[in-house]
């Protein structure tokens, strides 16, 4: 086993481990630990929310989920040498749920995550127009396998990845993107789910920064919840065991940050919190290519290589989108993202035939391994997206038939009270 550089008490909030980590981006949040390039590595997660939510039948805890308080990062661990300008290479060499002796316990990753549809006024997610509560899944984990009591008659194998990884922002970075989300919150200040998230002192996290650093961190310190120029919060499900990624260099020493493990997701994690999220641990090799984002022209975001470990589904039943809304039947013109809208609700509205209700159907097409595509955006004025939903991940058959869907008494997620 690598080096554990930076160790989580799955027992203690992450403001209470024996070096802190930290839940907003900021080039002074102080390094937890160096590292040297070329070394291998174990850094230990706590759960996004910091363990907020509970392996129970009530989802209660997703409605009222603090989310001042996210994402909990480890980190950031510092790289020996790294500069402005250079590309950070991180390997993914292993993750997985927490290891002995945290297998099991009340966080999620110790044997258990969970997947949640949140509210539509703390979070929301990508079909809340049409699910605007909370609801929850909890999953077991057996293995490389998930199993639900939530979703009955579904089981698969995962593919564990981060959610989120990154580099520091440089102060100027860090200037832009608070000016220019600012700027996007001011086109509808009123919205719900707000277009953006501005700096929030409150619940922040600088990880050892104390005193007027940890206020400056607080007051300036972009929330966690976007992918950006730094990496961040891509959730992109294939970013697991044998990926690499050329991170920029933004600040001396890189300062890599992550955590938001993922036991499984489906493309666009549709929910807001669509995964089967979890804590537990990843272990890296770090490299450095010196002035490599001038080289390679990386001047904005990452780039990063696949890792070839995969679930082997080979057949799939496809809900294609197009940019019509059809509850109001206007046409839109090239939008993507209201043709895998609609995409995703042909899908959801499949689903419920065969017995389960709208929130279970939303739930799993969050949490399993389903493959989103952009599969036209010339033809106009129709964007067309897919949606493939694998067909072995059902104890029952989904395909249509002459017969009729199987349906059953599917039981039910767990709802508010």
């Amino acid at each position: 086993m690598p080096e554990v550089v930076f160790e989580v008490d799955q027992s203690k909030s992450m403001r209470d481990q024996a070096v802190p980590g930290h839940n907003r981006w900021h080039p002074d949040v102080p390094v937890a630990t160096m590292v040297r390039p070329g070394s291998e590595f174990r850094v230990e997660c706590r759960e996004w929310t910091d363990a907020q939510i509970g392996n129970n039948d009530s989802a209660n805890d997703v409605r009222d989920v603090d989310l001042s308080r996210a994402h909990m990062l480890s980190g950031p661990i510092g790289v020996e040498g790294a500069e402005p300008g250079d590309l950070l290479v991180v390997d993914i060499l292993d993750l997985g749920a927490c290891q002995p002796p945290q297998e099991y316990g009340d966080a999620p990753g110790q044997g258990w995550g969970y997947t949640g549809i949140f509210a539509r006024t703390n979070g929301g997610g990508f079909l809340t127009d049409y699910f605007p509560d909370s609801a929850k899944a909890i999953w077991d984990f057996h293995g490389q396998v998930a199993t639900s009591r939530h979703l009955p008659g579904v089981r698969y194998t995962g593919i564990t990845h981060p959610g989120l990884f990154g580099t520091a922002p440089s102060a100027d970075l860090l200037a832009r993107w608070n000016r220019r989300e600012q700027a996007l919150i001011d086109r509808e200040p009123d919205r719900v789910p707000p277009l953006a998230l501005p700096p929030l002192r409150e619940s922040s996290l600088g990880g050892q920064a104390t005193g007027s650093l940890a206020d400056q961190i607080a007051a300036e310190g972009a929330r966690t919840v976007p992918a950006r120029e730094n990496g961040g919060n891509h959730d992109i499900k294939n970013f697991t065991r044998g990926s690499r990624v050329y991170y920029p260099v933004h600040v001396e020493g890189a300062k890599l940050s992550g955590g938001d493990l993922h036991f499984s997701q489906g493309d666009g994690e549709i929910t807001f919190c669509g995964a089967i999220e979890m804590g537990g641990y990843i272990d890296f090799g770090v490299d450095l290519i010196k002035g490599g984002m001038e080289t390679y022209g990386v001047s904005t975001n990452p780039i990063f290589m696949p890792g070839n470990v995969e679930p082997r589904y080979s057949e799939f039943l496809t809900f294609i989108g197009i940019s019509v809304d059809h509850d109001t039947d206007t046409n839109e013109y090239l939008d993507a993202t209201l043709a895998y809208k609609r995409a995703c609700l042909n899908a959801v509205e499949y689903l419920k035939k065969f017995g389960y209700t709208g929130e279970q159907a939303y739930l799993l097409l969050g949490s399993a391994p389903i493959e989103g595509r952009v599969s036209g955006v010339v033809d106009i004025p129709n964007a067309c997206c897919s949606l493939y939903l694998p067909t072995a991940i059902f104890d029952f058959d989904i395909r249509p038939s002459a017969s009729g869907p199987t349906a059953a008494d599917r039981g039910m997620s767990a709802v508010t009270s």
